[in-house]
């Protein structure tokens, strides 16, 4: 019959150990009471000798020492003072336009990289529940049946050697982990920051592709106005082209001002066809984003008058760093390197397993469930690293320059938050700047056509020089269209550098810590 002793267990106790008897319990068969002997004599080694003296021994961690450090808000110049209230998290509807409400709902339902993001978790997920599983008792069932030709050579001694026998075995197996250092703690906590990362990612891909959708979004809104200024240019063209060609007619004037303004109608269908192109590229972009390959949006795009202006903070905030998904991914990183740091160090230290097993085992399938074919077994298991020829080492620095990998990742992280954070802030208000120089000289050009117009009303000039004035109307139109835009566009973008509405949800990061 297979003895199922563990080799650690006869290597810490010795022979001798296997061949006391147990006077207090004389039914039991002499293995069973020198097992149980083994057992505590292999407790009592392990508590007074390997653990009390080996540990301090083999544990050589000197030198290995993280190198960066986090920067907080004081490190970067930013107020002490907290902020406004956070940004809702639907912040698009603001905006006071539906068709971007359905567009921006549509793309967090459909869009392949949002769904990415959400398989990224799932697998980190799984990844924490595997790393949760080893903090707590395995158990595995055996069932096996051979038929075996036993050597006549080898340790079997008749009548088995030579013999063909077939043998059986049916038991369950269990093994415990004592955790007494951390070990599997800290490869929970690892994986559980590990999640807490994912979750953020998935929230910052929410947050990129919602600002996304809003900016082609307006783009679209922008092309549309400027396609129906360019249409007026044309119009106008052609207006001031007919006059011409009249007054060539009439001798008034040459070939000259005919060909200057016969080149001037492909120069504007020029632009309107590059504004069709700019619609269509766009179009086929915000399609992409929300899933839809053949976009239908309404026939007609809402005039960018009706879009309503978000109002957004224009101080960095101190509470920045906390707002923003990829901040908040980058820092749980930081903490899920520090703890594989600290499921490094633990591996200079003993492994201490508790493994049982009971069941039946015989030669000859008919006798497996005799009662003489019962078997069982318990014992603790320790193994400690002596000499591994600086593999301990060498992985803990690994994992000390991956802490340092990730620390100098989320300082990356915050200075670019707060550079993007300052240049949208910046932007926002040199656009604010610009349009209010931008309205008075479209008011002075609307004020210069009103009187063009009454003159020509008035017979004391020609149509030509009403269409002139109208020229420098259309031009600030195009600039106001463009700073209207540009300031939707920055607002987005301001939104998405202060985080976009972004919390940090339970999710399944909690269900996890709160089981264990």
């Amino acid at each position: 019959m297979k003895n199922k002793l563990n080799s650690d267990l006869l290597d810490a106790t010795g022979p001798a150990a296997l061949t006391a008897c147990d006077d207090a319990q004389p039914a039991l068969p002499l293995w069973h009471a020198s097992f149980r002997m083994a057992v505590v004599a292999a407790a009592g080694l392990v508590a007074a000798g390997l653990m009390a003296t080996g540990i301090s021994g083999c544990a050589d961690m000197s030198g290995i020492t993280p190198k960066s450090s986090l920067r907080d808000a004081s490190s970067l110049g930013l107020p002490a003072a907290a902020s406004s209230a956070a940004l809702p998290s639907q912040w698009w509807r603001d905006f006071g336009d539906e068709q971007l409400n359905r567009l921006v709902d549509q793309a967090l339902a459909t869009n392949p990289s949002l769904k990415l993001a959400q398989a990224r978790l799932t697998r980190a997920q799984a990844v924490s529940e595997a790393a949760d599983a080893a903090t707590l008792p395995q158990v595995n069932g055996q069932l096996e049946a051979s038929r075996q030709l036993y050597t006549t050579n080898g340790l079997v001694p008749p009548p088995l050697a030579g013999t063909v026998r077939e043998t059986g075995t049916a038991q369950l197996s269990a093994s415990w982990e004592l955790d007494f250092f951390g070990k599997n703690r800290a490869a929970l906590d690892a994986a559980l920051g590990s999640v807490k990362a994912a979750e953020a990612d998935a929230q910052a891909a929410r947050v990129l592709l919602a600002s996304n959708v809003a900016r082609s979004y307006f783009q679209l809104i922008r092309l549309n106005e400027q396609a129906l200024v360019a249409s007026r240019t044309l119009s106008q063209r052609q207006e001031s082209l007919k006059l011409v060609q009249d007054r060539v007619n009439a001798g008034l004037d040459t070939r000259l001002e005919l060909r200057q303004s016969e080149g001037g109608l492909p120069e504007a269908r020029l632009q309107l066809e590059s504004l069709h192109e700019q619609m269509a590229l766009t179009r086929n972009a915000l399609g992409a984003l929300v899933g839809q390959s053949n976009l239908m949006l309404e026939p007609t795009l809402p005039a960018q008058a009706a879009i309503k202006s978000v109002a957004v903070g224009t101080v960095i905030p101190a509470d920045l760093l906390g707002r923003r998904a990829d901040i908040a991914a980058a820092r749980w990183r930081v903490e899920a390197s520090s703890q594989d740091v600290r499921n490094a160090k633990t591996q200079f230290y003993p492994n201490i397993n508790l493994v049982g097993f009971a069941g039946f085992s015989s030669i000859g399938l008919s006798r497996v469930f005799d009662s003489g074919s019962q078997q069982w077994g318990v014992g603790p298991a320790l193994r400690l690293p002596i000499f591994d020829a600086g593999r301990l080492r060498a992985n803990l620095r690994g994992k000390t320059a991956d802490l340092d990998a990730a620390v100098e990742s989320y300082n990356a992280a915050v200075l670019d938050a707060v550079r993007d954070v300052a240049d949208q802030v910046a932007s926002l208000q040199a656009i604010t700047r610009q349009q209010t120089e931008q309205r008075a000289a479209q008011g002075f050009a609307e004020g210069a056509y009103e009187i063009a117009l009454q003159r020509y009303k008035a017979g004391l000039g020609n149509y030509l020089n009403v269409l002139t004035a109208e020229t420098s109307v259309l031009a600030q139109r195009r600039t106001a269209v463009d700073l209207s835009a540009r300031a939707l566009d920055t607002q987005v973008a301001l939104i998405r550098a202060l985080g976009g509405g972004y919390a940090a949800a339970p999710g399944a990061t909690a269900a996890v810590a709160a089981a264990h």
